[in-house]
């Protein structure tokens, strides 16, 4: 992927991760283009920066994504990057029945929403130069936490789709999944300035830098997230299993 001269959408540009990819991609010359929900913090991005233009997307309406994707196309033909970073985490009760409206959520957001919208924007990219799809999953695709298994799930679908969807897509779209570990964000009540997770600003500074290799490696993987990456591969499952939601169970009670 190139790193300069590209014109980028991204899903949940206007806030967290989202927002750092988009000021740090446009700082780099490349147009942006940020979706989300909120049209108040899209304003706000695109108005400190000349160059990022903002679109109110329903991620979870299938009609909606269609509709986004042909104006996007018809008012940015130049469009070559999708990244795919909306999403939402809620904690769940696996010990007893529940009204399953946020687990349904989740599903439709995180794994629905970065399918539709790639399904709708293939054949336009296949057709640019230097075009990429980056999917933002979570090491928690590799070891999941128990009080957010839905999000852990569809993170873990994130991952095998942008498996098959590389080997599809291979010699027309570089495929790159970008997989975060714990990041002080918004993505949960307290999180953005929970002790023990990675600051926001040091784990961008991390994945700016792996972007910029060439070739892009097609996971995007800070050091703090191989203790999650790599677990299975060297034999250590469980004990990062337990590890990780004893830190987390821990972290959230600060």
């Amino acid at each position: 992927m190139k790193m300069s001269g590209n014109t980028i959408l991204i899903t949940g540009g206007a806030s967290g991760i989202g927002r750092e990819l988009a000021e740090r991609f446009h700082a780099q010359g490349n147009t942006v283009i940020i979706a989300g929900r909120r049209k108040d913090r899209l304003d706000d991005v695109a108005a400190a920066h000349d160059g990022i233009t903002g679109y109110v997307l329903d991620i979870d309406s299938n009609d909606a994504i269609q509709a986004f994707a042909a104006k996007v196309i018809e008012e940015h033909p130049d469009l070559n990057v999708l990244i795919n970073n909306a999403g939402i985490m809620m904690f769940e009760d696996l010990t007893q029945s529940r009204d399953l409206a946020d687990a349904e959520a989740t599903i439709t957001t995180n794994l629905l929403g970065p399918i539709r919208l790639t399904n709708a924007l293939i054949d336009h990219l296949v057709s640019k130069p230097d075009a990429a799809i980056v999917n933002v999953s979570s090491g928690l695709a590799y070891v999941p936490l128990v009080a957010t298994p839905t999000y852990s799930a569809t993170k873990a679908a994130i991952h095998s789709y942008t498996v098959s969807l590389r080997d599809a897509l291979k010699g027309k779209v570089d495929v790159i999944e970008l997989a975060p570990p714990a990041v002080q964000t918004e993505l949960t009540p307290g999180q953005s300035t929970r002790p023990g997770y990675l600051p926001l600003n040091d784990f961008m500074e991390e994945v700016m830098t792996l972007f910029a290799q060439q070739p892009t490696p097609p996971e995007i993987l800070v050091e703090k997230v191989g203790f999650l990456r790599f677990a299975e591969a060297e034999k250590r499952f469980d004990h990062t299993l337990s590890a990780l939601n004893s830190f987390a169970n821990e972290a959230r009670k600060t």
